[in-house]
């Protein structure tokens, strides 16, 4: 990624060097407003030399590149270079068809998302550049996404976003499943993580000292608070849920190593998309597969272990087994 940036940092110190009128840029003065573009961005960058430089200019010129009029003028035995047209500038050329191409699949993946209200922007903005790259044409269904058009909560993604990035304290007025009546809750906003189509929030309950969850359909109402907002809680949160399945952070639970067996059917389904991150192999045979994942047992897990049905079997640990054996025996009662 970093030598991308330098790409483009070296094009436009040159496109710059070449647009003033006011100065005559030889070769060594354009080696040296390179590198020190370079060294400003990057203090560890070992600049480039003379052959890079003349790779560069010669793309610029290309049409592969950016089409440049730049002209190489004689001064005595040295030779400086400046756009023949000093009105050009790289910033003001056009898409070129791979450019363009990339926009129009990008935006037509955001088109999937405009029904969110965190992406609003998006109904402005695909108007716009379906006019200047003739999308319309070209705008057929190609992907789709499972999402939820009628979960309830949705409404709060958006002005939740924005708590989060302002660092707003926020009161809000929650209910549980198992609650009878709603609460008004301080809570400091620090995360969104979508699970299951569901949306949840991540942050600080001014109630508790640990991280606390809240379902976006079970809000009620939100407000902005006039409290501090409290960052004293604030952790990596891709890093959060490294160990579990889900959204549920079980309180002093340790990390457990789950073994689970799958029949033959399921086995490439557990493949090809694994339950966790940490999934291994640990025997195969022609009926069956038997696998490890490395997590802390949470709700989630125990509702994916269920959803796969007589597919799969528990061996360890031996708690889980029984838990998942309680739930089976219980559902069998329903039938009887």
């Amino acid at each position: 990624m970093a030598t991308n940036k330098h790409v483009i940092i070296r094009y436009n110190t040159l496109d710059r060097c070449f647009s003033n009128a006011g100065k005559r840029y030889y070769i060594e003065d354009l080696l040296e407003a390179c590198n020190e573009a370079l060294f400003e961005f990057d203090p560890k960058s070992d600049g480039i030399k003379k052959r890079q430089l003349y790779d560069d200019i010669r793309f610029m010129e290309s049409s592969q590149g950016f089409s440049a009029p730049i002209e190489k003028v004689k001064d005595g035995r040295r030779t400086y270079h400046r756009y023949e047209d000093q009105s050009f500038s790289i910033k003001k050329q056009p898409l070129n068809d791979s450019e363009a191409d990339q926009i129009k699949s990008a935006m037509l993946v955001l088109s999937r998302f405009k029904g969110l209200p965190q992406f609003e922007w998006v109904n402005e903005l695909i108007p716009k550049l379906d006019q200047t790259f003739k999308l319309s044409n070209e705008s057929q269904e190609i992907i789709g996404f499972d999402n939820n058009e009628y979960l309830i909560g949705t409404e709060y993604i958006s002005p939740l976003f924005k708590a989060i990035k302002n660092k707003q304290a926020l009161i809000i007025t929650y209910q549980s499943f198992k609650a009878k009546q709603s609460q008004a809750i301080q809570f400091h906003p620090y995360y969104l993580k979508q699970y299951n189509n569901r949306w949840f929030l991540f942050g600080k309950n001014s109630e508790y000292d640990n991280i606390t969850n809240l379902a976006l359909d079970r809000i009620k109402n939100m407000e902005h608070a006039s409290i501090p907002y409290d960052i004293s809680k604030m952790i990596n949160f891709e890093e959060y849920f490294d160990d579990i399945i889900g959204v549920t952070m079980p309180k002093d639970q340790p990390l457990e190593k789950v073994i689970l067996k799958v029949s033959s059917q399921l086995a490439p389904y557990i493949k090809t998309k694994p339950l966790h991150g940490s999934q291994k192999k640990v025997e195969e045979t022609n009926d069956s597969f038997t696998f490890s994942i490395e997590v802390i047992p949470n709700f989630e897990l125990n509702k994916k272990i269920l959803a796969f049905g007589k597919d799969i079997e528990v061996k360890a640990p031996i708690f889980l087994r029984e838990e998942i054996q309680t739930i089976l025996k219980d559902c069998i009662q329903n039938y009887n």
